[in-house]
C-alpha cells in the first residue's frame, strides 16, 4: 500500500489518493503509441508511485499538477519516449478542456458533465444575474432541486430526515443515474415552481370554449411546459353555426391560430412552446389535417397525429368504406374508402413524418381511471396520453450507467434507483405550483408520473449486444419488465405511508370498482412508467436518446436557436483505444459516414455492435418499441428511422407492424425529408463546407475565438499562434 495518502487538486479539494487513475491515464498513452498493454502501463504507474513516495512521504500533499510532471519524468527515465509524448498531448488536451468549461460556464467546474452538457445547461438552466452573469455552477443546480424536492416528505412526516433524502436525490443527479425532465431542473426552488413537462387541455366547440383553452396554453407555455390538443370536438368545416347563423371553419383553421400563437410566446426565456395536435380518423375534415403540413414552413410549432379507431384498421384491413361523424351532431356526414384515407396517411408521413398516428383505442385501454372520461390527446412528443386538465412529470434513468466492467447489469443498484426516482416524482407533484387551478385538482386526484430511460442504446453496447438483434429484444423485455415491478413496489410503499391516490376508488385497480381488471393494487401514482425521448436532458447525462439507437457514430445536433453541438460516441472511440485501433484515418471515415456498416478494416464484433438508427430494420425497430411497450403504464417515443431513398410502401409497412406488435403509437422521419432537421450526419456539415469552398469561400481557421474545425465540426482553442480541435485533436498553426 503507498504511502500516499491524499492528493490535492486543482481546486484545492484533497481527496483520497488513487494509484488506479494514474494507470489509466498511462494505459490511454500507451494505447495512443503501440496498443493495449496493461502490464507495461501498471509497471510504469508503480514505478511513478515509488517516486512519489520519495519526494512526498507519508506527510505532504502532492499536488495533481506534481504527479503528472512524475509520470512525464517516470516515461523519460524508462525510455519511453514516444509514450511520454502521448502523455503529453493527452494532458494538454485536458488542460484545454478544463479552459473550456470556464469559457462555458464562467468558472472552473469539478463534475462529469461533457463541454455539450456545459453548453446546454449553461444555455437553458443555470442561473443567472440580471447582467445574464451565471451565478450557479452544475452542482449548485442539482444540489437547488435536490433540496427543493425533498422538502415535500414534511408534508407526510414532520421527523422526515430531509437532509439524507437531499443527499440521495442529490446522489443520484450528480452522477447522471436520474435526472428528470426540464421543468423542474430549471424551476425547483425559484418563484415561478413549475416543475411538469406536459399537459392536455381540452377544446369545447364554442368561440369562448376555443380561445379559452388558448389563454391557458400561453400561460402553460410561458411556464416550461408544452401541450397536447385534440381538435376531434371542433365541428367540421362548413357546419352551420347556429347562434350566427354562419359556417364553421374547421378544426384546421383553429390549429393554425394556436401555432400562430405559440410562435409569439417563449417559454420562461429559456425555450419554445411545444405542442401536440391530434384529429381522430372520423373527423368529416381527416383529408385537410392530414396535409395540413404539406409545406415544410407550415404549422411549424405543432407535431400532429391522426386518433385512429380499431374499427378504422378493420376498415383498412378489409378494404371497407367507413364513418365520417360530426362531433357536434353525432350524424354521419358521410362514408369514405378507409383504404384510401390511410394510403393518404402513409404518403403525408412519407413526405415529411407528419402525421404520426395515434392508436387511440388501444390508449384508453389503458386508461387507468376511465370514470374520469376518455384520453383525446398525448405531451407532444406522443409518450404521455392524458386526461384534459391532466399533467405528468417525467424523469429519467441513465441505463449506460448501470453496466459493471463484467458486462453485467446492477440490479441492485439499478432498483435503489428506481425506487428514489418515485420517491422523487411523487414529491414533486406536491411542489410543483401549476399555472391553472383545475389542473391542480386533478393532477393531485391521479398522481401521475412517468418514469422512464435513456442509455438503452449505451447500455446495449456495453453488453456487446446488437440492437438490432433478438437477443437485444429480450433484453429490453427483461430490463423494463424489472424497472416496472419496482417502480409498483415503491408506489405501493408510497401509499402505504402517504395514501393511494383520491381517484384509486374508482380506478382500475380498485377490485370493488365496476373498471377493476384482476390487478389489486394499493398504489401512491395512477401511472408509474413513462419512455420519453430525453432530448435535452439526454445531452446533460451524454446518454443516447429513451430506448432509441444510436443516430450516429458522428454527428450534429441543432439545439439553441440554430446552434450545432458535435458528438462522436464515446463507446466507440473508448473501444477502438482499447483494442488499438484508433486513428485519424479511420475517425475521418466514420465522421464522412455517420456508421461504421461498410469500413472493412473493423473487427466484425465491433460492427455488429455499433450500429445506429439507419443500418437498423424499420422491423427491429418496432421490435424494440413493442418490447418496452409491454411494461410501460403509458406510451413509448420512439422513431422509426428511414433513408431517403425509403418507399411509401416501407411506411405503409411500419405502421400496419406497429398496430400489429400492440404499440400505442408510431412515428416515422425518412433522413432529409425537412430542411432543417434536429439531428444530421456529420456528412451533410461537409457537403455545405464543400459547397462553400466551390463558392470561393475560406474554409481555413483564421484565428477567431468562434471557428469551426475543418475536419470533424468541433471547437478550435487557439494558443500561441496554433489552432486545436477539442474534439478531434485536428490542429493548425499559422507558421504551417
Amino acid at each position: 500500500m503507498s504511502l500516499v495518502k491524499k492528493i490535492r487538486k486543482r481546486d484545492g479539494v484533497t481527496v483520497p489518493f488513487d494509484q488506479d487513475r494514474i494507470t489509466k491515464a498511462i494505459l490511454k498513452a500507451v494505447v495512443a503509441v503501440q496498443g493495449q498493454d496493461g502490464v507495461l502501463s501498471k509497471k510504469l504507474s508503480d514505478k511513478v508511485v515509488e517516486k512519489l513516495e520519495i519526494r512526498f512521504g507519508s506527510t505532504k500533499v502532492p499536488e495533481v499538477e506534481e504527479i503528472q510532471d512524475l509520470v512525464e519524468e517516470t516515461l523519460m527515465d524508462n525510455g519511453q519516449l514516444s509514450v511520454m509524448k502521448a502523455y503529453i498531448i493527452y494532458r494538454y488536451k485536458h488542460d484545454l478542456i478544463r479552459e473550456e468549461r470556464k469559457v462555458v460556464i464562467g468558472k472552473p467546474t469539478q463534475s462529469k458533465l461533457t463541454i455539450n452538457a456545459l453548453k446546454v445547461l449553461k444555455e437553458r438552466y443555470l442561473l443567472k444575474d440580471s447582467q445574464g452573469k451565471i451565478v450557479e455552477t452544475p452542482n449548485d443546480l442539482f444540489m437547488r432541486v435536490a433540496r427543493n424536492i425533498a422538502k415535500a416528505d414534511r408534508m407526510y412526516d414532520r421527523d422526515a430526515d430531509i437532509k439524507k433524502l437531499r443527499e440521495e436525490f442529490f446522489d443520484m443527479m450528480v452522477d447522471l443515474d436520474f435526472v428528470p425532465n426540464s421543468p423542474t431542473l430549471m424551476n425547483a426552488g425559484m418563484d415561478l415552481q413549475q416543475l411538469a413537462a406536459c399537459f392536455v387541455l381540452p377544446i369545447q366547440d364554442s368561440m369562448e370554449g376555443i380561445f379559452g383553452t388558448l389563454k391557458d396554453a400561453a400561460i402553460i407555455h410561458k411556464s416550461g411546459g408544452g401541450t397536447g390538443f385534440s381538435f376531434s370536438r371542433l365541428r367540421p368545416r362548413n357546419a352551420n353555426v347556429k347562434s350566427t347563423q354562419g359556417v364553421a371553419s374547421g378544426p384546421v383553421s383553429f390549429l393554425t391560430v394556436y401555432n400562430a400563437a405559440t410562435e409569439v410566446i417563449k417559454q420562461g426565456g429559456k425555450r419554445r412552446g411545444a405542442n401536440m395536435g391530434v384529429l381522430r380518423i372520423d373527423h368529416p375534415d381527416i383529408l385537410d389535417f392530414i396535409n395540413c403540413k404539406e409545406k415544410n414552413d407550415a404549422i411549424t410549432n405543432f407535431n400532429i397525429s391522426v386518433g385512429i379507431t380499431e374499427d378504422f384498421m378493420k376498415s383498412v384491413e378489409s378494404d371497407q368504406d367507413y364513418d365520417l361523424i360530426n362531433p357536434a351532431t353525432k350524424e354521419i356526414v358521410t362514408r369514405m374508402s378507409a383504404r384510401m384515407v390511410f394510403d393518404m396517411l402513409v404518403s403525408a408521413a412519407w413526405r415529411n413524418g407528419d402525421p404520426g398516428i395515434l392508436f387511440i383505442d388501444r390508449i384508453n385501454q389503458d386508461n387507468a381511471t376511465p370514470a374520469l372520461g376518455e384520453m383525446e390527446s398525448t405531451n407532444p412528443c406522443g409518450e404521455q396520453p392524458l386526461l384534459p386538465y391532466e399533467a405528468c412529470n417525467l424523469g429519467s434513468i441513465n441505463l449506460g450507467n448501470f453496466v459493471e466492467e463484467d458486462k453485467s447489469i446492477d440490479w441492485d443498484r439499478l432498483k435503489v434507483i428506481i425506487h428514489r426516482a418515485i420517491h422523487f416524482l411523487d414529491n414533486v407533484i406536491d411542489m410543483s405550483r401549476y399555472p391553472i387551478p383545475q389542473i391542480t385538482k386533478v393532477v393531485r386526484a391521479n398522481r401521475k408520473v412517468g418514469l422512464g430511460v435513456m442509455g438503452w442504446g449505451d447500455m446495449l453496447i456495453k453488453l456487446m449486444i446488437p440492437y438490432n438483434s433478438d437477443e437485444g429484444v429480450n433484453k429490453a423485455e427483461e430490463v423494463m419488465s424489472f424497472i416496472k415491478k419496482e417502480a409498483d413496489i415503491a408506489s405501493c410503499n408510497l401509499a402505504k405511508k402517504r395514501g393511494t391516490f383520491p381517484n384509486w376508488t374508482g380506478s382500475i385497480f380498485n377490485k370493488n370498482s365496476k373498471y377493476f381488471k384482476g390487478e389489486h393494487l394499493k398504489l401512491r401514482n395512477a401511472t408509474r412508467t413513462t419512455i420519453a425521448p430525453t432530448g435535452t436532458i439526454g445531452m446533460i447525462a451524454d446518454a443516447s436518446g429513451g430506448v432509441e439507437p444510436l443516430f450516429a457514430l458522428s454527428y450534429v445536433k441543432r439545439v439553441m436557436d440554430g446552434k450545432e453541438l458535435f458528438y462522436v460516441d464515446k463507446n466507440f472511440k473508448k473501444m477502438l483505444e482499447k483494442r488499438g485501433l484508433y486513428s485519424k484515418e479511420l475517425m475521418e471515415k466514420v465522421i464522412n459516414q455517420g456508421s461504421i456498416s461498410h469500413i472493412e478494416e473493423l473487427p466484425e464484433d465491433i460492427k455488429r455492435v455499433f450500429v445506429v438508427a439507419h443500418d437498423i430494420s424499420p422491423e427491429y425497430h418496432l421490435k424494440m418499441q413493442s418490447a418496452f411497450q409491454k411494461y410501460t403504464d403509458n406510451a413509448v417515443s420512439k422513431t422509426v428511422n428511414f433513408s431517403n431513398e425509403a418507399s411509401i410502401k416501407d411506411v405503409e409497412n411500419v405502421y400496419i407492424l406497429a398496430y400489429k406488435l400492440g404499440c400505442k403509437g408510431v412515428t416515422i422521419y425518412r433522413d432529409g425529408s425537412k430542411e432543417n432537421q434536429v439531428m444530421n450526419l456529420n456528412v451533410n456539415l461537409k457537403r455545405e463546407k464543400e459547397e462553400k469552398k466551390n463558392q470561393g469561400v475560406a474554409d481555413k481557421p483564421t484565428g477567431k475565438k468562434s471557428d469551426i474545425c475543418p475536419d470533424c465540426g468541433g471547437k478550435m482553442k487557439f494558443q500561441e499562434g496554433c489552432a486545436t480541435c477539442i474534439s478531434c485533436g485536428f490542429s493548425y498553426c499559422s507558421a504551417s
